[in-house]
């Protein structure tokens, strides 16, 4: 029985021989392990791109609205649109009765036009909000100021942009100080708010944001509010009962009718995007797995071609004394060698990729080593698995027969 040093340098050796069939056979199990490694990391990558972009409301804060924030059942949004109204009021209440929330808020938003000079840009979100998001709101002031709860109180025509006006209407300009129109009225901008960037295509630097008394003011004072509430890590589910049965009170709900309102936290968000994810990942990981496959099957007949062409030579073995075993563990060395060899050269394109996709988007393609180990394995266990057939029908091979073979 030959030594796994001496059956290692056998298998390089044949290997070398023919070098071409070797590459063009690594070739299949190559693409197969990139693509399976390629949709790991963007499956790594979409879940941290979720946790930071769409799932940003901080890990203590959670929101009230009429309507719910995340579902996939258009119904429950139809049935939901014909529920009370969430008013400031309500807001109010649950500032003033909530001992376990913090900080407590309101916002809106709607669709307009901004104009500054002779610029306008269309389809801008106005989002008003009351003062004390400044304090709950996860997006960062990068220059001037937030309004204050007297500006706020007095209607002060007062507002804050996003990136997207800043580059659009005000580009080499100082946007502080500057008068901007919104609708029919012009508001003084006071603050800008630091790039966020495109969640799913969808520009989140587009908007401006005024006191939400000058929106309602706009809009109609009976406008459904978002409620905001921020709290501490301990009081963040002692804080959601409070404020839900404060609501269930105004909205006179007896014990056994459902909530006629959605709260929604940073973790429904998350589990929205799993609920949809889910299977469109495991469609993806099916066909890369199916494309490792094919290449393991490529692997096999190009080994039973090899087994045909190189009888003379496995003849030659078995006369001068080597085992059926040692044929075996030739040819499934082999096999195991092209298949690690073709599944690391696959693993490294698939990091290439997502490295790329990381240097040249805003998408965080996620590589991370237990990825590679997952590829180095699989290839190993495509590389044994469809390596047996072809070196056990080695094996059987008489040895005089197979020395007669041209």
């Amino acid at each position: 029985m030959l030594a796994l040093r001496d059956n290692l340098a056998e298998c390089v050796s044949a290997l070398r021989a023919h070098k071409l069939r070797a590459s063009l056979t690594m070739l299949g199990l190559t693409m197969g392990v990139a693509t399976l490694i390629t949709v790991m990391t963007l499956v790594q990558g979409a879940n941290v791109y979720v946790e930071q972009k769409i799932a940003n409301l901080g890990t203590n804060v959670f929101q009230i609205a009429r309507t719910p924030f995340a579902v996939t059942d258009f119904n429950i949004v139809i049935k939901a649109l014909k529920y009370r109204k969430i008013e400031f009021d309500d807001m109010q209440a649950i500032a003033d009765r909530c001992t376990s929330c913090e900080e407590v808020g309101a916002s809106a938003s709607t669709t307009i036009r901004a104009r500054y000079g002779d610029k306008e840009v269309t389809d801008v979100n106005l989002s008003g909000e009351t003062a004390t998001m400044a304090d709950i709101d996860t997006r960062t002031v990068e220059r001037g100021r937030y309004f204050t709860p007297s500006e706020a109180e007095h209607r002060a025509n007062l507002c804050l942009i996003g990136d997207t006006l800043v580059q659009q209407l005000f580009l080499g300009v100082d946007p502080i100080g500057k008068t901007l129109r919104i609708g029919s009225d012009e508001y003084t901008v006071i603050g800008t708010v630091e790039k966020i960037g495109s969640v799913l295509g969808q520009d989140q630097d587009n908007f401006v944001m005024v006191p939400l008394s000058n929106f309602l003011r706009m809009q109609g004072a009976h406008t459904s509010l978002t409620i905001n509430v921020k709290t501490s890590s301990e009081k963040f589910e002692p804080a959601q009962d409070q404020a839900q049965l404060i609501l269930r009170g105004r909205r006179h709900l007896a014990p056994n009718m459902e909530n006629d309102f959605f709260i929604g936290t940073k973790e429904s968000y998350m589990a929205l995007w799993r609920s949809i994810s889910s299977a469109f990942f495991a469609v993806f990981i099916m066909v890369s797995v199916i494309s490792v496959v094919v290449g393991g099957i490529v692997i096999m007949n190009v080994m039973l071609v090899s087994v045909t062409a190189r009888r003379r030579e496995i003849g030659v073995r078995l006369a001068v004394g080597a085992t059926k075993l040692d044929i075996v563990q030739q040819f499934i060395a082999e096999s195991v060698t092209l298949c690690i060899a073709g599944g690391v050269v696959g693993i490294g394109l698939g990091f290439l990729v997502a490295l790329l996709l990381r240097m040249f988007t805003p998408f965080p393609a996620s590589v991370q080593s237990w990825v590679a180990v997952l590829g180095v394995f699989l290839s190993s266990a495509v590389g044994l698995f469809f390596g047996i057939y072809p070196a056990v029908q080695a094996s059987r091979l008489d040895p005089v027969v197979a020395m007669r073979a041209d």
